[in-house]
């Protein structure tokens, strides 16, 4: 596993953890950076895994209005909680991170959400983030 797709599966933890939790983003960052900084070993990963998690919240909002827009026939809180953080992590790797092509941000959240959500996840977000990536072009 490549150290962004370990950054990748933090940040997701990170996000989905708040989510069920209903704590604040700033909160769970400051308890992971409490981990990374008391474990050397959670070091390599941990620089992406905080950028993404930082680029979402900055982005939150223009994040969750495409998400709205074209999730077709799902609302952002219909969604489950684990497929609304591997969605917005990969519109902020679409969008965001020019060092991230498409393809590999869309086949990432794809991975995720075949071995993490349900059955119909992965083809579900694999739609919704081709579509958002489309209209980049």
């Amino acid at each position: 596993m490549s150290a962004r797709t370990k950054a990748r599966k933090r940040a997701l933890d990170l996000l989905y953890g708040a989510d069920i939790r209903e704590e604040s983003i700033n909160a769970a960052l400051a308890v992971e950076q409490a981990r990374a900084d008391a474990d050397p070993k959670r070091g390599s990963s941990w620089p992406y895994a905080r950028e993404i998690v930082v680029g979402i919240t900055e982005h939150g909002d223009e994040i969750d209005e495409l998400i709205e827009t074209y999730a077709q026939g799902w609302t952002i809180n219909r969604m489950p909680a684990v497929d609304r953080a591997i969605v917005r992590i990969g519109i902020w790797e679409i969008l965001f991170n020019e060092q991230i092509p498409d393809g590999v941000a869309i086949s990432e959240a794809v991975e995720a959400a075949t071995v993490l959500s349900t059955e119909d996840s992965s083809g579900f977000i694999n739609g919704l983030l081709g579509r958002i990536a489309q209209t980049r072009a």
